[in-house]
């Protein structure tokens, strides 16, 4: 096993029995989350970091399942021992969220009034709710105070709802390639992904389950779209250029040629399709589409993190068309006007959105130098 990665990890779950109430008006009377923990707590409980995935991510974000496994988790790269979240010194908490589709309650598990699976009928939820739940996870663990709330994209929105929401709970606040709010474009891809999902006739309204079928061709379609927003389109060139898979572009040929590109995006489309729960990726999707920072706040970005009391690292990379820099910077000028300690780099990279997942050396070597930082308590 690699020295640099936490090793064999196992899921653990938490079930709690108080009645949480929704963003929604809804009621879940108990709920199950499913988490992951890599290093140790210390005495005094405040070493703990609280990583909050992504759109289509889960609780296993380190580490390896079984010494089988080849895939490690989906933030390896970040977290480890002498990694930029060092488990030699921190102890980090990754879940799945509730309404996932990776063992904690949502679509997929059971509705206790019904017996049968929640599907499409499960509560909507918003970024808050997962905020609320992280808390009782937290509580659940034994964890006052966070060292510090990670996320990137979705969950950058998660990190920086907890800054306002608990502001006494957390000393730092990462917030990787994410926004205050999505952009029209982005609403619009996030619909159009829907809509592939539910206009596949083995969608059967959400009751998919129920009916024994699977909106696999929508969902694939919906994880194509998605995944060619999170690349730039150096990175495409770079990765496939023009490049064929078979056929020939000669005169005459044209009707058998494939380009790598599409090959590898059908493939992806069929992974996702594979593991992932349509209704779970309309519901955060939508979560996605409805979070906005300041909207309680008249709008006003700055008034919002005059709520906040720790301290901000936020990155950004050049190429991100789907969370521009741009948008980071937002967030950055509101927490100055707002006189709340922040950090901020704008980081050259050529990924595109998913950059904040790679080993990009620049990203790692301010990540962890922060993160210094969040260690000596600073």
């Amino acid at each position: 096993m690699n020295p640099a990665s936490v090793g064999i990890v196992a899921p653990q779950r938490a079930q709690f029995t108080e009645p949480l109430t929704l963003a929604c008006g809804r009621v879940l009377e108990d709920y199950e989350l499913v988490y992951e923990t890599y290093g140790q707590l210390n005495a005094r409980h405040s070493n703990a970091v609280l990583v909050c995935h992504a759109l289509s991510g889960h609780h296993h974000a380190a580490g390896y399942h079984s010494a089988e496994d080849r895939k490690p988790g989906w933030w390896d790269e970040c977290i480890g021992p002498g990694k930029p979240i060092d488990t030699n010194h921190f102890f980090v908490v990754s879940l799945n969220n509730l309404g996932g589709c990776h063992g904690s309650t949502g679509p997929v598990t059971l509705n206790p009034e019904t017996g049968q699976p929640w599907g499409p009928d499960f509560p909507s939820l918003r970024v808050r709710d997962w905020v609320h739940s992280q808390a009782r996870l937290a509580d659940y663990l034994g964890i006052e105070c966070w060292a510090a709330v990670i996320g990137g994209s979705l969950g950058g929105m998660q990190a920086m709802r907890w800054a306002l929401l608990y502001p006494q709970r957390l000393r730092h606040c990462v917030v990787i390639a994410s926004a205050m709010r999505l952009s029209a474009q982005n609403i619009a891809f996030n619909e159009i992904a829907r809509q592939a999902i539910q206009s596949d006739p083995g969608y059967a309204g959400g009751h998919y389950l129920a009916h024994n079928t699977l909106p696999a061709q929508g969902l694939a379609l919906a994880r194509m779209v998605g995944h060619i927003t999170y690349l730039s389109d150096g990175a495409m060139a770079n990765k496939f250029g023009r490049d064929l898979r078979s056929g020939s572009l000669e005169l005459g040929g044209e009707e058998g040629a494939e380009f790598q590109v599409q090959s590898y995006l059908r493939y992806q489309g069929s992974q996702f399709s594979g593991s992932f729960d349509a209704n779970t990726y309309i519901l955060m999707t939508r979560a996605l589409d409805y979070f906005d920072l300041a909207r309680e706040f008249g709008d006003d970005p700055v008034a919002a993190f005059r709520e906040a009391r720790c301290s901000f690292l936020v990155l950004s990379f050049s190429t991100d068309w789907r969370f521009s820099p741009r948008r980071s910077r937002e967030i950055v000028d509101a927490l100055i006007a707002a006189d709340r300690p922040v950090t901020y780099a704008e980081i050259e990279a050529d990924e595109g959105h998913d950059a904040f997942l790679m080993p990009i050396p620049r990203y790692l070597q301010l990540f962890g130098a922060y993160m210094q930082r969040v260690r000596e308590n600073r």
